[in-house]
């Protein structure tokens, strides 16, 4: 290629790795040159070279979820951008996948693995070290020997109680899943409390509603129940979309009125809460940024010469969306 072009072969190197110090005319004339001979640079030789493939693995509880396939695309978009290819592995939201999806990551050629824990618990931190580039997605960790991206469930579930609130609803029931030690349903549970105590609301237990998963399926079911008991509320707060849409179908199956009797609000502001009717209002976790931050994070870690530069926690900043389910 060098001699075809005329220029030195660091020359031809600069232009194919996008070197800023090339003159323009230059590398007009490698480019012209490249194309002449149909040159193809060889990528998989070039990241053999380096020790690295160029893809990196992705590990989340469920593909088909509206969440985590967001997640999954905006991660692939944020990779791209470096030029990296994303493998997707699911887990099924378990804590023995997701140990295996950290211990195979390097079996499976990845430069490095982003995972989305939601089995995993702050006594598995231990097992998070790995010899090869981890960054952790969501709320089981905390303090591991990882990066660790998050979102604001706490301050946001507040906000997204709060606006309920501000709307004049005054029986503000949730729906969540189970609450175990440190997860979203927990968090975003206490950010819920913190709003009604700082309305001087009272926190009635029959207005927290649990469920098994917090899904669709399971919020059309459960909004139904709710109707049905004779449960007095005004507001539901739904800890996903996913559960908030269904509860949407399930309040309109039974009667209710939304926004007119009920409002409701979600969280995660994925691409179908808009299009519902009525429309959803929903907390944005800001999925860019967060997905931006994970691959930087990864490509930090991937690239270091010496290991051991402190770990960071990073929160994603939120908006409250608001739409029809709550008056707007």
């Amino acid at each position: 290629m060098a001699k075809a072009a005329g220029v030195s072969a660091m020359t031809v190197s600069n232009v194919i790795n996008d070197h800023p110090n090339v003159r323009r005319a230059t590398r007009e004339k490698v480019l012209e040159a490249m194309a002449r001979l149909d040159y193809r640079v060889n990528v998989a030789a070039r990241n053999l070279s380096k020790g690295r493939t160029g893809t990196i693995g992705l590990a989340v509880p469920q593909v088909n979820s509206p969440y985590y396939s967001r997640l999954a695309a905006t991660i692939i978009t944020a990779a791209e951008r470096h030029n990296l290819r994303v493998s997707i592995e699911q887990t099924g939201a378990s804590r023995e996948n997701e140990l295996a999806a950290l211990s195979l990551s390097r079996n499976r050629l990845y430069d490095g693995l982003i995972l989305s824990a939601a089995g995993l618990g702050p006594a598995d931190a231990e097992r998070l070290k790995v010899d090869h580039p981890v960054v952790v997605l969501g709320e089981r960790i905390f303090g591991g020997p990882v990066d660790h991206v998050a979102m604001p469930n706490v301050e946001a579930a507040e906000a997204a109680t709060r606006h309920l609130i501000e709307r004049g609803c005054r029986r503000i029931a949730i729906l969540c899943g189970p609450v175990e030690e440190v997860d979203v349903s927990s968090l975003r549970l206490a950010g819920y409390r913190q709003a009604l105590d700082k309305a001087g609301l009272p926190a009635d237990p029959a207005l927290i509603q649990t469920v098994e998963r917090p899904d669709m399926r399971e919020g059309v079911e459960r909004a139904r129940e709710m109707v049905d008991s004779g449960l007095d509320f005004d507001g539901l707060f739904c800890v996903n979309d996913s559960a908030a849409m269904g509860a949407l179908r399930g309040l309109v199956s039974a009667g209710v009125r939304v926004p007119d009797q009920v409002k409701v609000i979600g969280f995660d502001n994925v691409t179908e809460s808009e299009f519902l009717v009525p429309s959803l209002s929903t907390v944005d976790p800001d999925h860019d940024t967060m997905a931006e931050r994970a691959v930087d994070l990864l490509i930090r870690r991937i690239e270091e010469t010496e290991p051991g530069a402190e770990h960071e926690e990073f929160v994603s900043p939120f908006s409250v969306v608001i739409r029809e389910s709550t008056g707007g």
